[in-house]
Parts: structure tokens; C-alpha cells; sequence
């Protein structure tokens, strides 16, 4: 089950969220499914959204036992509820560039449209529409999403609170590794990560040049541009520093990326083959 980020849908006028990769997951014998869930909403609702659509491919395909969830971005902390609520339908969760430790784009946004003030009241008009109408495009049947609980979620106080709230999987120590496995109400579940530390990576891509900008929040830290290197560390770390920025890691924006990179679909394939070969 592939888990996506912020912006979530699986295909808008032919064009894949996870550009590719399904298709090269399936050409290599795995059965993939991609989650209908918010665009912009909480990690905790759009969790709800995932656990109902997974409790329905379980009745309609009777073979399903558990999913592993590969999740990018926001979709980590989404896949981090479902396993921790519901552990009995996870094998595994894999978190692609998450934020598991916040985002200093989040901390920027809440402070410039602050909560109760007209920029703020405008900019959850403007973003809950937008949500609303990707979700539409996406032919997700969700709810109403909400996008001032996303920037709250992902703010430095924010993600504290999360992750007090859902622990399992997290380093103990700053920029450490997490633990392979977690045992939740007799539940194995398997535990992976990995990120990317660059920002412009290929001028051809419109999207390098907002996480050129965004990443100077990081000041001289290693991110992708919305992820800080350390705060992407989850279960056991298979690497944090790929040549890749945050749209990179999903192969958006439509394959673009350094001339050098890895490329991405390789990194999915393999994982897949990782998971397989763990009886996962």
C-alpha cells in the first residue's frame, strides 16, 4: 500500500503521485494499491480514511493478510497511526523523506497566517478549496479535509505532541536509528526509512527551485527541502542522504532529477525484494 504525502491523490490527468513506480512494482510481481485519503488533513483522519479502505480490499480479496505501507512524507505519520491503532493489518511501514520531528515550513506558515486573523481565516479558505478540489480530481470519496490541522501537526510543538501520542518505531537519540522491529498488541511489524539531503537537482525542475527556497530554513543542516536529514530517521535507517530532494524521492516531478542520482524506481524495487526476501 503506497501512502502518500500532502497533496495526496493517485492519478490527475494521467499523472501518478508515485510517478511510475507502482507500475514497476507490479512489473516485478508485487500487488500494489495506492490509499484514498485527504490531500490536506491530519495524520489522524487521514489514518481513519486509510484503516477504512484497508478493512474493505481485506473483505474483497480474501487472500490479503497484513499490507506493507511505503509512505512518503506525511504519509509516514499517517501509516505511524494506522500501526499503532491497528496493528493488526500492518506487516510492515516504510517512511520515505517523513518530517517525523516537524518541519520548519510548518512553524512559517502557522506564524505568517496565524490562527483567528484574516491572513489566517483566507489561507484555510483558500487551502481547505484547494484540498477539496484535488480530493474531487482524485475521485477520493473523503471527507472534508482541514488544512490548519496539517501545518499544526507538522510545527516543532506539533510533532512533539504526535509522536508522545505515537512513539513506536522513533530514535531515542537526535539523529539516531529506530528500531527494526516493533511488537504492538502481539503484532511483528517491520520498521524502515529513508530520505534524501539535496534541494536543486535539476534546473529543468520547476519544483527544485521551492525546495531551494524552502530549504534555507534549514540554515547549513542536511535536508530535502522540506525534511530535515535527521528528523527523515525512522525504524531502521537504509539511508538518509540520497542525491534526491523531496519530490525526487516519489520520481516528480515526471522522472526529473540529478544527471548522477540514484534512481528512484531502483530504490522502490529494491525495497520491494527486501520485503520479500524478509517473508513481509
Amino acid at each position: 500500500m503506497l501512502v502518500q504525502g500532502i497533496l495526496a491523490f493517485d492519478n490527475i490527468a494521467g499523472v501518478d503521485y508515485w510517478y511510475k513506480i507502482g507500475t514497476k512494482l507490479q512489473e516485478g510481481g508485487a500487488k500494489v494499491y495506492v490509499a484514498h485519503i485527504n490531500a490536506f488533513n491530519n495524520s489522524i483522519d487521514r489514518g481513519e480514511q486509510l484503516i477504512h479502505e484497508m478493512e474493505t480490499l481485506k473483505v474483497l480479496h480474501p487472500g490479503i493478510e497484513k499490507f506493507n505501507l511505503i509512505a512518503h512524507s506525511q504519509g509516514g505519520l499517517t501509516a505511524r497511526y494506522v500501526m499503532s491503532v491497528r496493528p493488526d493489518l500492518v506487516a510492515s511501514v516504510t517512511t520515505v523523506g517523513s518530517p517525523h520531528q516537524g518541519a520548519p515550513i510548518a512553524d512559517l506558515l502557522n506564524g505568517v497566517f496565524a490562527d483567528d486573523t484574516l491572513l489566517g481565516n483566507l489561507f484555510e479558505v483558500v487551502g481547505n478549496a484547494a484540498g477539496s478540489l484535488i480530493d474531487l480530481l482524485s475521485g477520493d470519496d473523503v471527507p472534508a479535509g482541514d488544512v490548519r490541522s496539517l501545518t499544526t501537526e507538522f510545527t516543532s510543538a506539533g510533532a512533539a505532541a504526535f509522536n508522545q501520542n505515537f512513539p513506536a518505531g522513533l530514535p531515542q537519540t537526535h539523529c539516531g536509528e529506530g528500531p527494526q522491529q516493533v511488537n504492538i498488541n502481539g503484532n511483528n511489524i517491520r520498521l524502515y526509512s529513508w530520505g534524501g539531503d539535496a534541494n536543486l537537482t535539476n534546473i529543468l525542475d520547476p519544483l527544485d527551485y521551492l525546495f531551494a527556497t524552502t530549504g534555507l530554513l534549514f540554515g547549513s543542516a542536511g535536508n530535502d527541502g522540506i525534511t530535515g536529514r535527521c528528523s527523515n530517521h525512522f525504524g531502521k535507517v537504509l539511508r538518509d542522504n540520497y542525491p534526491l530532494n523531496h519530490a525526487d524521492l516519489i520520481n516528480q516531478v515526471l522522472g526529473l532529477r540529478g544527471l548522477t542520482a540514484t534512481d528512484p524506481l531502483s530504490i522502490y524495487r529494491s525495497h520491494a525484494n527486501r520485503l520479500k526476501n524478509a517473508g513481509l
